[in-house]
């Protein structure tokens, strides 16, 4: 039983906690394009990156100073990605922490520092220094939409999510707003993910948890196939809650590790399901698997096949290609066990595949359930007991136009 609630809010929800979102003039449309995320107090956190290796210059700073693990602001500008941009990009990321430890007189080590947007060009620090200033004067409790405003890129919808959990009989808030909608894929993608949380928690515990929840939502989506070179999901945790310090052995641990699990998933598939052209958001399900890898290198490859993506925008139950990737994906399983279901979202399942090979199903049927927003592609390995879920989107002739006009 889920034991935490949703409220109205993001990433300023929490105790302790201020947000901003204002436009700095990097963007042309006069939309938000920086953000701050700021904490009254320096803030236990931990934050994981892109494995792609042409990492923007933000990202090697912050690589650098979450190794302190007590930061207290986060500074974020849309519309320029400060990636491939040689030393003078590395100086323009320093030099945004530095204005805005100047400007909220904390340390620089304990700011950083994200930039999203356009690769190759510099960032235009005049407007980015003012915009720091600017944004620190309107850092307030109620900034939450503001700041989700000022990461967006190309998203249709903003992303942004707080739930409340009640821990040593203290109220305790995580918070959590996110971008993305291209360049999506595991091991992260072109999003950005931060969140807040008023919990009282040890550093080790909180590190761990951020790694096996990425792990499990934002690794586990997949729009286009490609991995950006400015992703960060990041957390802090400034203990204003005032709740007994959480850990693996604290009583109540579960009550807020499902409550962190349940925001990051709920923004990991918020991302997927605004996926630049999508008509389908897909929940891809493989279960009883002999082992965790198996299952999740098929639930990944099925969502990254063009093929199946294709397949499922021209809402046709090409089964084929279902059952191709996932004999390429590296998976262990019996070919004779092997069952594949599409699921719709009254739950009407249609057995597609069943010993490997096609079943008598009905085709009529099956384009009727594959006409809907949300569906499931349910495959049973009959092998194990181990389980993996991940989420994707369709292919549309949209996603081809809108990338088609993108310069980087």
């Amino acid at each position: 039983m889920n034991k935490y609630i949703v409220i109205d809010g993001g990433v300023s929800s929490p105790k302790g906690f201020l947000s901003s979102g204002i436009h700095s003039g990097v963007k042309k449309s006069g939309k938000n394009d920086l953000s701050l995320v700021y904490s009254e107090v320096p803030a236990y956190s931990w934050a994981m990156f892109t494995t792609n290796k042409a990492c923007a210059a933000p990202v090697t700073l912050s690589k650098s100073h979450i190794q302190d693990q007590n930061i207290q602001a986060i500074v974020i500008n849309s519309g320029n990605a400060n990636a491939c941009t040689g030393q003078k990009g590395l100086s323009d990321a320093y030099e945004m922490a530095t204005v805005t430890a100047s400007a909220l007189n904390i340390a620089p080590q304990n700011v950083i520092v994200s930039s999203t947007g356009l690769i190759g060009l510099p960032l235009e620090m005049d407007k980015i220094k003012s915009g720091i200033n600017k944004a620190v004067s309107a850092l307030s409790v109620n900034g939450s939409e503001e700041a989700a405003k000022g990461i967006i890129t190309t998203d249709a919808h903003l992303k942004t999510i707080a739930v409340q959990v009640t821990i040593d009989n203290k109220v305790v808030t995580i918070g959590g707003m996110a971008k993305g909608s291209r360049m999506i894929h595991p091991q992260m993608a072109t999003m950005l993910s931060i969140i807040t949380t008023d919990a009282n928690i040890d550093k080790a515990y909180l590190k761990y948890l951020l790694n096996d929840t990425t792990e499990k939502t934002y690794n586990m989506i997949s729009i286009d196939g490609d991995t950006s070179t400015n992703d960060m999901v990041a957390v802090m945790a400034n203990g204003k809650a005032c709740n007994n310090e959480l850990n693996a052995n604290h009583s109540e641990v579960q009550s807020f590790a499902n409550a962190f699990a349940f925001v990051n998933e709920y923004l990991a598939k918020s991302i997927v399901a605004d996926g630049e052209g999508a008509t389908k958001f897909i929940e891809v399900q493989v279960v009883n698997s002999n082992t965790l890898a198996s299952a999740k290198l098929a639930a990944k490859s099925i969502l990254t096949s063009n093929l199946v993506k294709t397949s499922l925008f021209g809402e046709e139950s090409n089964w084929g290609r279902i059952l191709c990737s996932i004999g390429y994906s590296g998976a262990q399983f019996d070919m004779d066990k092997l069952e594949i279901s599409l699921v719709g979202d009254n739950k009407e399942t249609i057995k597609i595949v069943e010993n490997g090979q096609s079943t008598v199903f009905c085709k009529e049927s099956a384009k009727k359930l594959l006409k809907e927003r949300n569906i499931t592609i349910l495959v049973d390995f009959k092998t194990g007991s181990q389980n993996s879920i991940a989420w994707g989107c369709d292919l549309s002739h949209n996603y081809v136009k809108i990338n088609s006009s993108h310069i980087s």
